[in-house]
């Protein structure tokens, strides 16, 4: 209770208060075309800043929003791949995401840091007086690496002392993005909230068939229920253009004119942003691919753009009444499309239909200790977020952890005992998560005669294991080769199953720099690094996978200038 009320007091703050409005510049000197908006739903996670076009192109200058100090600088070959961070004086951190390189002697002190270290993926935390900044200087150039699912700009605004995420349009951003377009709206759908409420006749969750008035609002037709009920929105505003469907920033709702449950994108915090698969409909997401974010909250969690409410959302249906419940859907320049449901009392013409279910009751509150075969499942309290009837099996050694269609709160522990595996075996075993074809690695610690691992979803888990060594291929020179006109020398690599963990290549015995894309399975060496010498030069490259196999690749080639 004192976590739900501490989230709520940090993010009352936060909406509460003045942002600077003039202070920060554009990080990019083309119009901003926004194609991933602040708070918009993506997998597992609520999009933390805006993503801004850069014409389908890499190299664009990126340029400091205001003066400060780059404080810390991160290269990852996932999430935002090559990032820059300016701590300001007015208290607000800016952050730059998937950028192709820095500026000068910011890329200077990265390269020197990458050789320092002899790895690719680096993290740099700096003081004031290392790499001070001034508003509207260059510190890198636009680019694709990391997660980036295309040329792009990820741009973000933080607290510096809390690292709340704050929306960059509070902060005048809304003046240069340009949002003419009203959010659209696909789809609603209405939730029983117990297994005795009925809706139009049907103990089930439906969808409600809109239909569209003259001025772009949405009307519905009158639905009947006999207790308490829930809705759910799926919807899309354009922002900048009519081509990216990007997330909403608020939603409103009113049972018969008066306010009942809302919710805006202004700010959250990072632990926060794990509770996106309870914000929304997962169950449908997982089976149907669709993200419907729901308007009422049947358990409460510690998410604070919800918990503002003082009510639940949900709404309770009384004998001899009538409502017309309006949702209110709105961007940040103040487009909105409404939805208004009429909604009556009526008594279902019969009841539910009992069903016999064997599988094992969850209460989420509760601690629970299965063993199924050589499986050992351990889920701790609040491991869920509502109570569930879970399928459980084994299976040829598979274990069947229901479907992933129940979000999970907090992670919790698989075993499988490996006591009559071989000693070899046992050191090339690891814990995996199967999805359809799909093998998904998952980090495993051996303990005693059992192997486990950490899991955050439901689904189906199995020990596999890995013998067989990555693959190096499409080297972009053949032995003994002239490469007196190549500017990098660049390779392939991959593995089978449980994925790449290392790499280390080398020039003449000395470690280079060799960048890895891992959308692309591309290693690339920049030869203006300067480590290659005149004449013949012998190249190494090492690669590890998770379970320490480890292929080696060598060869030569020839540098006369």
């Amino acid at each position: 209770m004192k976590h739900l009320f501490f989230l709520f007091l940090i993010s009352s703050l936060g909406f509460a208060q003045d942002y600077p409005k003039d202070y920060f510049t554009a990080p990019l000197d083309i119009p901003l075309d926004v194609s991933g908006a602040f708070g918009e739903l993506r997998s597992n996670h609520f999009h933390t800043g805006l993503d801004l076009k850069t014409k389908g192109v890499e190299g664009l200058p990126v340029y400091a929003v205001a003066d400060g100090y780059i404080s810390r600088i991160k290269i990852s070959t996932w999430g935002y791949g090559k990032a820059i961070y300016i701590t300001h004086p007015n208290g607000f951190t800016s952050v730059y995401g998937h950028l192709q390189s820095a500026n000068g002697k910011i890329e200077e002190l990265i390269h020197k840091r990458h050789y320092q270290e002899q790895v690719f993926e680096i993290e740099m935390f700096l003081k004031p007086s290392e790499l001070p900044v001034k508003q509207g200087e260059i510190i890198a150039f636009s680019g694709n690496s990391g997660g980036s699912g295309g040329p792009h700009l990820h741009f973000e605004i933080r607290d510096t002392k809390t690292e709340m995420i704050i929306n960059p349009l509070l902060f005048g951003y809304d003046k240069l993005v340009v949002d003419k377009y009203r959010p659209k709206v696909n789809s609603i759908m209405v939730y029983p909230l117990n297994d005795t409420i009925a809706i139009n006749n049907q103990y089930l969750t439906q969808s409600i068939p809109l239909s569209a008035n003259n001025d772009g609002n949405y009307v519905t037709n009158k639905i009947s229920s006999n207790g308490a009920i829930g809705f759910s929105l799926n919807v899309f505003d354009n922002v900048t253009n009519p081509y990216n469907k990007n997330g909403i920033y608020k939603v409103s709702t009113f049972v018969n004119g008066v306010p009942y449950f809302s919710y805006k994108f202004d700010t959250f915090s990072f632990d926060e942003s794990r509770h996106i698969n309870y914000f929304i409909d997962y169950y449908r997401y997982k089976n149907m691919g669709q993200r419907f974010q729901k308007m009422f909250i049947d358990t409460d969690y510690p998410l604070s753009i919800v918990n503002q409410n003082k009510r639940d959302g949900v709404l309770k249906v009384q004998p001899a009444s009538s409502y017309t419940y309006k949702i209110i859907v709105e961007d940040f320049s103040k487009n909105t499309s409404i939805i208004e449901i009429p909604i009556v009392y009526k008594r279902p013409e019969s009841g539910p239909e009992e069903t016999f279910n064997s599988n094992k009751k969850i209460k989420a509150k509760n601690e629970y200790l299965f063993e199924e075969d050589k499986w050992t499942i351990n889920f701790g309290a609040n491991t869920f977020y509502e109570d569930f009837k879970m399928k459980l099996s084994v299976t040829d050694d598979t274990l069947f952890l229901h479907e992933d269609e129940i979000p999970v709160k907090n992670s919790f522990t698989i075993s499988f005992d490996i006591s009559k595996l071989d000693e070899t075996i046992k050191s090339k075993s690891f814990m995996a998560y199967l999805d359809g074809k799909d093998v998904d690695f998952i980090k495993s610690y051996v303990k005693g005669d059992k192997i486990n691992a950490k899991v955050k979803k439901l689904g189906n888990y199995k020990v596999m294991q890995d013998t067989i060594a990555p693959r190096i291929y499409a080297v972009d020179f053949s032995e003994g080769k002239v490469i007196d006109t190549y500017k990098t020398i660049s390779a392939k690599i991959s593995d089978n199953l449980s994925g790449i963990d290392s790499y280390k290549a080398y020039l003449n015995g000395k470690w280079i720099l060799m960048e890895y894309d891992y959308k692309t399975k591309k290693l690339v060496h920049t030869l203006s690094d300067n480590i290659y010498v005149k004449g013949k030069n012998d190249f190494k490259l090492v690669v590890t996978d998770e379970m320490n196999n480890s292929t080696t690749f060598e060869s030569y080639f020839y540098k006369n200038n």
